[in-house]
């Protein structure tokens, strides 16, 4: 199968051209800017870019969409910024998609839109109770998406996942890279609260593996179907601290703050996902998706040295 994947030179996006590819598809990158570090066929576009982006589609099979904002924090200082691109960039893949006659569609969601529910793990029956712009700019996506779907010109799949991680992550406001960072540099790291609260951290290789199973298990035309992308594991801080300086050798120096308004937990259920798309997190937990960052990390310096 020929699959598009937008925002394919992103973090995720890597990773599901390498799972796509290494499942027998084709997987087509569409990138706005080049890049040489992508290896598979790509087509420049950008989604806001109606004749560009309609050309991208031609001769494409299903589309897993994964171009987008990701920072809860940002996304409330900026919240527009976040519904333009989020939600409006969904909007003209999907009439684009439409011109062209493309009808398959995976979709990079998010288990944020939950918000904070009591009930662990999270499965798909709760309500929907975005905490933030960028939660719900997600979710006014899927709803266009579930719209679309609705007409009978569409197929597609939501998944909403949890807390990525694994590989270099580019991204050095989320946990782990500050963990890492703090351990290498032997600088102090501040955390909210006593360093209890509970996340779902999901190994960016499962990550893009349910790409691949979504794409391969896509519900009829008219449907659309929701699943949440988790370990169903739950990792506490002082969790995640404790494998980084197993892993480094070096200790984090913890300085604790004040707890912040959020919640105790939040932790994703697999089940559904692993019962209809025949996907399973088998390398989602914490030794292992700790284990490979600190691979990769000097991977990365031995190469930077040998230049």
């Amino acid at each position: 199968m020929r699959v598009l994947i937008t925002g394919a030179n992103g973090y995720l996006g890597r990773a599901v051209v390498d799972a796509l590819e290494a499942a027998g598809h084709e997987p087509i990158a569409m990138m706005r800017k080049a890049t040489l570090s992508i290896h598979a066929a790509t087509r420049m576009a950008d989604l806001f870019d109606e004749v560009d982006l309609r050309e991208a589609l031609d001769g494409i099979d299903a589309v897993c969409h994964l171009a987008g904002l990701t920072r809860a924090r940002e996304s409330i200082v900026d919240p527009l910024r976040y519904f333009r691109v989020n939600t409006g960039g969904t909007v003209a893949l999907l009439d684009a998609m439409a011109d062209v006659g493309v009808s398959r569609i995976a979709f990079a969601s998010t288990g944020a839109i939950y918000g904070t529910p009591e009930r662990q793990p999270m499965t798909e029956d709760l309500p929907d109770a975005p905490p933030h712009p960028y939660a719900a700019s997600k979710l006014a996506a899927e709803l266009a998406i579930h719209a679309q779907a609705r007409t009978g010109r569409l197929s597609a799949t939501v998944l909403r996942l949890m807390n990525v991680a694994g590989g270099v992550d580019p991204d050095p406001t989320r946990l782990i890279p500050r963990m890492f960072a703090a351990a290498i540099d032997r600088s102090a790291l501040e955390i909210n609260g006593d360093g209890s609260a509970v996340r779902d951290y999901l190994h960016i290789t499962d990550a893009a593996a349910a790409f691949s199973a979504a794409v391969e298990n896509m519900p009829p035309l008219g449907e659309a179907t929701q699943y949440i992308i988790g370990s169903g594991r739950g990792t506490s801080i002082l969790d995640v601290a404790a494998a980084v300086e197993q892993h480094t050798g070096c200790q984090i120096q913890l300085i604790r703050r004040p707890p912040a308004p959020e919640p105790a937990a939040l932790i994703g259920s697999p089940a559904k996902a692993a019962a209809e798309l025949a996907w399973y997190p088998s390398h989602s937990d914490i030794g292992t998706i700790i284990r490979d960052i600190w691979r990769a990390i000097r991977h990365t310096d031995s190469n930077r040295k040998s230049r």
